[in-house]
């Protein structure tokens, strides 16, 4: 479903992504893990054109992210992408902020996506919450909103970006409750997060990143018990014990 072959990219004399090949196939869960500053979020961008690259090549469902004939608006609406400060809209409320890609990107009627929108809200448990505006939510219940917006446009894949670093330690399981539960469904998903209980209870494969280099790509099990490189067991060795 998504493929990464050798992507590099600079900013400016700056080498954040070196050499990175991965692939995740439909179904797959892949947790893309890694220190602070090892281009974790730089890739998961790359995939779905939010952030561009020099080198490489990316492909989703067969169409190049890279290719300048590829309309990345309409790749980008296949593709959910849930970020680490949710993004919605302030001013609109829960259920515009659901329906309004819909209608704009995918040319839904506005009946058609508000029974779409709330279909998803209701799956992350926030039906009630339909006519609040956004400030008067959780930081965690404002995140399962937009795995319900990203939903809502039917996407082939999901892109996930730190989507619990923004909260506090007791909303971190509602949103992770969520995406468990796509991850159970067969949603293909890449992950980049910290949690690692997350990552031994869903994932399929490790991608462990430093420095821009993807150091280690292996099943999970391999990457938790036997670790290759010191640079993985290094950091295993800190979060987890701690």
């Amino acid at each position: 479903m998504i493929k990464l072959n050798n992507v590099s990219k600079w900013y400016g004399q700056f080498q954040v992504l070196t050499d990175c090949t991965t692939q995740v196939a439909k179904g797959e869960v892949v947790v893309v893990c890694g220190p602070s500053g090892s281009g974790k979020s730089t890739l998961i961008k790359t995939v779905n054109g939010l952030e561009p690259f020099q080198k490489g090549e990316i492909t989703v469902d067969g169409v190049s992210v890279g290719d300048p004939k590829t309309d990345l608006s309409k790749l980008r609406a296949r593709i959910g992408m849930v970020f680490q400060n949710f993004e919605l809209f302030p001013h609109l409320s829960i259920r515009q902020n659901l329906t309004l890609g819909q209608m704009k990107v995918l040319g839904r009627s506005e009946d058609e996506a508000t029974e779409r929108g709330l279909k998803y809200l209701d799956r992350v448990g926030l039906i009630a919450q339909k006519d609040k505006f956004p400030g008067q939510l959780s930081g965690g219940q404002q995140q399962r909103v937009a795995i319900a917006r990203a939903l809502s446009m039917d996407p082939i894949a999901m892109l996930f970006d730190e989507p619990t670093s923004a909260l506090d330690p007791e909303m971190i399981n509602e949103v992770l409750d969520v995406m468990v539960g796509l991850a159970q469904e067969g949603m293909t998903m890449m992950v980049v997060t910290h949690e690692m209980g997350f990552a031994k209870k869903v994932a399929n494969r490790i991608v462990f990143m430093d420095k821009g280099v993807i150091v280690e790509d292996c099943v999970k099990d391999e990457f938790f018990t036997n670790a290759r490189s010191d640079r993985a067991r290094d950091f295993l060795a800190k979060i987890i014990t701690h």
